[in-house]
Formats: C-alpha cells, sequence, structure tokens
C-alpha cells in the first residue's frame, strides 16, 4: 500500500487543496474538486480523494493496492491523502457497498465505473477529449458480424474511417478503445491536426485475451483469411496494403508475435506495454514476471529472422519496474535484427490511460 498522510483535525485543514471551510460542511462540498495534488517533500506528490458517503476505498488499476479512507469525524466527508510519485497518470475508482463507482468530484472518466488521475508533472495527452462517468462515447457507423471458424463463436468488429479513410489500423482490445476511453473521436481530432494521415480503424474485440493473444498462430491466421477480407467487402474505404497492429500488454505481445511469424502481413506495429515477460507456462507459475528476460519474444529474436521491413513503436510505463527489464530486451533485440525501432516511456503504470498518447504518437510514427 502506497504512504497515506495522517491528517491532524482543523477546521481548515484542506486549505492547501483549496478547499475553504469545515471538512464535510456545505461550504466544502460546494467548492469540492479533487483529485488535487500539491507537492510533497520526497519530489513527488500528495493527492487528495474525497468521498461522500458511507466507508469506500480508493481501487487503483495497478499502480498500487486498494487504499482505505479515513472519516472526518462525524460527517459524511471521507478522504485520503495519497503519496504519487513524480509523472503519473493512474485509473482509479471508489469501491463501496460491494460495488464500484467513478469519482463524482473528477469531471475526467473512463467508462461508467472509472476516472483517471494525473500528478500535475504528468504531461499533458492532446486530442483525448475530457469524457465523464455519465458520458456514452460515440461508436462507429459500420458494424461487421463476424463469424470466425478459426476462433470460433461470434463477435462484433467495428470499423471508422477517419478523415475519409486509409491504412488500416488493428486496434487489439477494441472494446476498450470504445467504451472505456475515446480513440475514435481521438484519431479523428489528431488527423485533423495533420500530426497523423487518414487511416480506417478496425476496433477488434477479444473474447479470451489469455488464449487469443498468446503466440499462436489462429488470431492471425483469422485476422488474414476472415477479418481484413470482411473489411474489405464493408463499403468502407480502406488500404489493406498497409495495416498497423496496436496492441497493449498482452495484445502488445500478440502484436510482436504477428510481425515475427507473418511479416507479409504484419511490418508496423505500435506496442504498449507489451507482455514480453510471457512464455507457454508463464500463466501457470506463482510469479509470471520470474521467467526468462523477454520470454518467448526474446528466444525468437535471438535467431536473428530477418526485421529489417518492420517499424516498431515499443512503449511502457516508466513506473513498470518489473515489466522494464523483459520490455528493453526485446527492445534491443529487435533492434539488432533490423527492424526500425522507436522506443518511448509513458508516465504511468500499466494502465490504459497511460497508453492514451502513446497510441496515436506511435501509430502516426509507424505511417510515417
Amino acid at each position: 500500500m502506497r504512504p497515506v498522510i495522517e491528517r491532524v483535525p482543523a477546521e481548515d485543514a484542506f486549505a492547501a487543496y483549496g478547499l475553504p471551510g469545515r471538512p464535510g460542511s456545505d461550504e466544502f462540498w460546494a467548492a469540492a474538486r479533487t483529485p488535487v495534488s500539491v507537492p510533497s517533500d520526497d519530489g513527488g506528490w500528495v493527492t487528495l480523494f474525497l468521498w461522500r458517503g458511507t466507508g469506500a476505498s480508493i481501487g487503483f488499476e495497478s499502480w498500487s493496492d486498494s487504499i482505505p479512507l479515513s472519516r472526518w469525524g462525524d460527517t459524511d466527508c471521507w478522504y485520503a491523502e495519497v503519496r504519487m510519485p513524480a509523472r503519473l497518470r493512474v485509473t482509479y475508482q471508489f469501491l463501496a457497498d460491494d460495488a464500484a463507482y467513478a469519482d463524482p468530484f473528477n469531471p475526467v472518466g473512463a467508462g461508467g465505473d472509472r476516472s483517471i488521475a494525473a500528478t500535475p508533472d504528468a504531461p499533458a495527452q492532446p486530442h483525448w477529449p475530457l469524457v465523464g462517468a455519465d458520458d456514452v462515447l460515440p461508436v462507429p457507423r459500420t458494424r461487421l458480424r463476424w463469424a470466425s471458424e478459426r476462433l470460433g463463436g461470434r463477435r462484433t468488429v467495428r470499423v471508422h474511417p477517419v478523415g475519409g479513410g486509409g491504412p488500416v489500423v488493428l486496434l487489439l482490445d477494441g472494446d476498450d478503445w470504445l467504451y472505456l476511453h475515446p480513440a475514435m473521436t481521438a484519431f479523428d481530432a489528431a488527423v485533423a491536426s495533420g500530426e497523423m494521415p487518414p487511416v480506417t480503424l478496425v476496433f477488434l474485440p477479444a473474447k479470451d485475451r489469455r488464449e487469443e493473444f498468446a503466440c499462436r498462430p489462429e488470431l492471425w491466421e483469422a485476422v488474414r483469411d476472415e477479418l481484413l477480407p470482411l473489411v474489405a467487402e464493408s463499403g468502407v474505404p480502406a488500404d489493406l496494403d498497409r495495416l498497423v497492429v496496436a496492441g497493449q500488454s498482452l495484445g502488445g505481445l500478440s502484436a510482436m508475435y504477428a510481425a515475427l511469424e507473418f511479416p507479409d502481413l504484419v511490418s508496423r506495429i505500435a506496442c504498449q506495454s507489451a507482455s514480453f515477460w510471457w512464455t507457454p507456462d508463464a500463466l501457470d507459475r506463482p510469479d509470471p514476471f520470474g521467467g526468462p528476460e523477454g520470454g518467448a519474444i526474446a528466444a525468437r529474436l535471438r535467431e536473428r529472422p530477418d526485421l529489417s521491413g518492420l517499424r516498431v513503436a515499443f512503449d511502457v510505463g516508466e513506473h513498470e519496474t518489473r515489466m522494464l527489464p523483459h520490455c528493453e530486451l526485446a527492445e534491443t533485440l529487435a533492434g539488432q535484427a533490423g527492424a526500425t525501432v522507436r522506443i518511448s516511456r509513458s508516465p504511468s503504470e500499466h494502465d490504459r490511460a497511460g497508453w492514451r498518447h502513446a497510441l496515436l504518437r506511435d501509430v502516426a510514427w509507424a505511417l510515417a
């Protein structure tokens, strides 16, 4: 658990955060807008979170264990002052009464039950609009009903031509980018600003991430032989000869696997926090990260495949201390195999909120 500040009761206890009056008073709640951060003596930040009602805790996405809130006297004010490192963007939610809630004092949401906090020194994320918990994100009008023989089952794939359409950008974990984070709107804005060429987004949902994104050929055979022909038949403008695959975590692993084993199909990829710790037995071990550095991908890269035709952008959260050695080795070996490599670090842990800017930037670079 991250260190939490212990507060001595005082009438203006939270004045440093710009909150007037006694915590729990009408004046206090009228001004409440959190999370708010102030500098910490260790070079990081102390961030105030507020909850109004009964007892609750804060659940963070990967950065920290859950943190219980403290009650202010006998009021309806529950709070936590949480020490955060420099440069952090993190998804969180309040856990109360066996349910999860977005932060009602935070206008930056991620789906109906999550919010996003960022320390003041976290870089901006251009083109990503503020989306509240109650907002409904737009979705592409074109829906493809895909009944895959290779993968089994049915799924709905959304397709959106940005700026009139262009090279296909295949977004793995597509439902997350549709319903939690407004990728459609962000790509529209990035293309309109001239920061990337027109593209055609294909939002590919996963049914079983552990199976589909493992280093197995079935997914990419299905994409090549079933999905892309459906896109071609949809009537949406799409350049199928220039394909960018963007994936995060296990999706990033799968993107790199596709570039290695299906080079005629995939030659441009954007990997955020790719799970390069993966080996066939990693998820069965008590510590999945404890295997050989770089996992199965590093082992394949040591065979020195010819990657001279590959453009690959690697990004990983700067706070992902256990991921970094695996990712760094894969980055190095990919460059040694001839790939054109871009390497960056995002101000996050293993969190989609931290991957958003890298997604736009790295897709644009892959198409350069």
